[in-house]
């Protein structure tokens, strides 16, 4: 009888919202609640592909009466697998990925599911850009939420910092709007606090005017890390903000455009993006001086270089992250680089230094949630592989790789980048914004409703 009512219950809700509703029952269960990083298998009770404002007011009320756990599904990219939960209900807001620009206001606004890929294909037509990631297939909303870096960071800030407003359902089921001047403290929270406050259905960036961009990747063989790195740390901090470009380890992707004889080598290298189209190859001279074995560096729209990587890193592959913020790069990390870069386990697996100095740093660590605004660098490992049978091998090294450097670094993380990691590592990633944090979270969500993710506990 309890299942039957819990049936009708069920039958109920779904008969109150215009986008899918999805059972463990229903044929297409398995390909709906696939995220990104195959890693992760969860099972939800039910999976809601909320189309509107309305169906998201919906679901968050039947998910609170009925005392099951909720994830929010954005872009499906969290790497600790929180836009999902076993037995719980999923808001996957994928259908929500409309784009809406203005430009009188000079504004863009992106739907809860929207992808960057989105949001770059929108703005490129109006010659502007929202500072946002280097992937298209990103979700919009958790790499806002979580503060948000990118190949625009040096020069024009985090993604937070472009934000003008958003709109959210909260834990009671009520609508608001955050902004300066609706619920600033809603607005200072979400800034950086992740999923912790309500269901963000859109997003309203501040556009930044921008037409080409000179970017691409530079490589240099393993081996050669220590020169490369060196010169490197000394060199990007110095250079005018326009020109934005992360340190990375990889391997050559096995196919074009990549010549054949590079294929699978291991390989220290820069991804650049100039937005001084004129000045890049002055400003680029000294990294060709030292003689790339491959040079894709070219004038392009800013799209192209965020959609230059998608299919190296299509969904389903296995993945596993660690991260950390860092200020400096000093000798011993150097060499330390080099020993754990020249022992990636796939050729997919890597890091990536992102250096987000500059215009960030310009904003006050308590100025919004994000706290970290004296970082240089976010320091990004991935694991990753196609094959299931490899799950621990990539972990490993990752982990490994991360406890080597993790003395080396300010002890907090990019929230977007960590797995489950404990509360001890959420709050060092807060540092003394996390008080706030937990205050504002009291104010709006009391019962800790949004906890299935990086969570930040109701003060009292």
């Amino acid at each position: 009888m309890t299942e039957m009512l819990e049936i009708e219950a069920v039958d109920t809700y779904a008969q109150t919202v215009r986008g899918s509703v999805t059972r463990p029952r229903d044929p297409e269960y398995d390909e709906v609640r696939a995220l990104y990083n195959a890693m992760i298998d969860k099972r939800p009770a039910l999976i809601a592909r909320c189309r509107d404002v309305a169906d998201v007011i919906a679901t968050v009320n039947f998910a609170r009466n009925s005392g099951l756990d909720i994830a929010i599904r954005g872009g499906s990219h969290n790497g600790g697998g929180l836009g999902s939960v076993d037995d719980g209900v999923v808001i996957d807001l994928a259908p929500m990925n409309y784009i809406r620009v203005d430009p009188d206001a000079g504004t863009a606004t992106a739907g809860g599911g929207a992808l960057l890929g989105d949001l770059d294909h929108a703005t490129q037509a109006f010659g502007a850009v929202v500072p946002a990631g280097i992937l298209s297939t990103t979700g919009v909303g958790g790499l806002t939420l979580g503060g948000g870096t990118g190949h625009l960071t040096r020069g024009h800030g985090l993604t937070i910092d472009s934000l003008v407003s958003a709109d959210l359902v909260l834990a009671d089921g009520s609508f608001v709007q955050a902004s300066e001047d609706n619920n600033e403290d809603l607005f200072w929270a979400i800034r950086g606090g992740g999923g912790n406050f309500g269901v963000v259905t859109s997003f309203t960036y501040r556009l930044t005017p921008m037409s080409n961009i000179v970017g691409g990747p530079m490589f240099w063989p393993v081996e050669r890390t220590p020169e490369i790195l060196d010169w490197y740390r000394g060199f990007i901090g110095g250079q005018p903000e326009s020109l934005g470009a992360f340190f990375n380890f990889h391997s050559i992707p096995p196919a074009p455009p990549f010549p054949e004889e590079l294929h699978l080598q291991k390989v220290c290298g820069v991804v650049w993006c100039c937005t001084d189209v004129a000045q890049a190859d002055e400003l680029l001279a000294p990294a060709r001086a030292l003689d790339p074995i491959l040079d894709g560096v070219m004038e392009m729209p800013l799209p192209a270089l965020n959609s230059a990587f998608d299919p190296v890193y299509p969904a389903g592959d296995q993945w596993y992250w660690r991260a950390d913020f860092v200020k400096e790069v000093p000798d011993e990390a150097v060499q330390l680089h080099a020993e754990w870069g020249s022992k990636m386990p796939t050729w997919k697996s890597g890091m990536h230094l992102y250096p987000i100095d500059g215009a960030q740093q310009r904003v006050g660590k308590n100025d919004t949630a994000w706290s970290f605004r004296d970082a240089k660098f976010a320091q990004v490992i991935i694991g990753v592989d196609p094959d299931p049978g490899l799950k621990d091998v990539i972990r490993d090294w990752c982990v490994g790789y991360f406890d080597a450097l993790h003395p080396y670094s300010l002890g907090g993380a990019p929230l977007n980048m960590m797995m489950e990691e404990g509360q001890e590592r959420i709050q060092a990633t807060y540092r003394d914004n996390y008080a706030r944090l937990a205050e504002i979270k009291a104010k709006y969500d009391p019962d800790n409703v949004f906890h299935v993710n990086q969570n930040i506990k109701p003060a009292g």
